[in-house]
C-alpha cells in the first residue's frame, strides 16, 4: 500500500510491513550477519511490523523511534535512532552487538550511486535519512558494515517507504538490496493470525 500522499521524510511516522513480493532477497546479509539458519527461516516465514514516531526534542534534535514487531516466534526490537551522526553502542537479539549512527542527509552528500538515486524529488529536496551500523567486532566477533538510506521511492506507480542498503561482510562480499514496504493505517487488521500472509521482511 501506497504511502499517503503528504508523507515524506521530514516525518516517517507510521506503521508499516515490508512487502515480501518488492524487496530483494536478506537471506544471504543475515546469514552473514552471523544469524542462525532457525532464526532466517523464522523470519523469511514471518512478518516484521515497524511502528515508527518521529519527532524533535527541545533542542531540535529529530529522533526516530522504532518499535519491530515479527510473528513466527521471534522477539521483537526496539531501535532509538537520533539524528546527530554520533556512534552509539546497542545488543540486538538478532544481530548482536551493535555500534550505529544516523543523520539527515542530502543526496549529493553521499558517493554511492545505489544509495542516492530513484528517490522522489520531495525526497531529494527534504534529504534521506542515512544509518551506517557495524558490528561490535570485539563484543561479538562478527565483521560487517551495513549502510542504509530510508525515503520515499516510486514504486510500480505508487510512492513506498523504501530502504536502500549497501552491505559490506565479513570477507568484503558487496551486497545491494532495496527494502520495500506496505504503509498500514492504523485501522489495518492484520490477517497473519488466520494463516494468511501478504507481506514480509525484513529490517536491518
Amino acid at each position: 500500500m501506497a504511502v499517503p500522499a503528504d508523507f515524506t521524510t521530514l516525518d516517517i511516522s507510521g506503521k508499516f510491513t515490508m512487502n515480501k513480493t518488492l524487496s530483494d532477497p536478506t537471506d544471504t546479509i543475515l546469514s552473514l550477519q552471523g544469524v542462525g539458519w532457525l532464526k532466517r527461516k523464522a523470519i523469511s516465514i514471518g512478518t516484521v511490523t515497524l511502528s515508527i514516531k518521529h519527532y524533535k526534542d527541545d533542542s531540535n534534535v529529530e529522533h526516530i523511534d522504532i518499535d519491530q514487531t515479527i510473528t513466527g516466534g521471534i522477539p521483537g526490537t526496539s531501535e532509538v535512532r537520533v539524528l546527530d551522526w554520533k556512534e552509539k553502542e546497542h545488543e540486538d537479539h538478532v544481530f548482536g552487538n551493535i555500534i550505529s549512527k544516523a543523520r539527515r542527509v542530502k543526496v549529493d552528500e553521499l558517493d554511492v550511486p545505489f544509495l542516492k538515486e530513484g528517490w522522489t524529488a520531495d525526497t531529494v529536496e527534504n534529504g534521506l535519512i542515512q544509518t551506517h551500523g557495524e558490528s561490535n567486532t570485539p563484543k561479538s566477533g562478527a565483521v560487517w558494515i551495513a549502510i542504509q538510506t530510508w525515503g520515499v521511492e516510486e514504486i510500480q506507480g505508487e510512492r513506498r517507504y523504501v530502504r536502500h542498503v549497501k552491505f559490506t561482510g565479513p570477507k568484503n562480499e558487496d551486497i545491494q538490496a532495496k527494502l520495500i514496504y506496505d504503509y498500514r493505517p492504523y485501522y489495518f487488521v492484520s490477517f497473519s493470525f488466520f494463516g494468511y500472509d501478504d507481506t514480509d521482511p525484513m529490517s536491518l
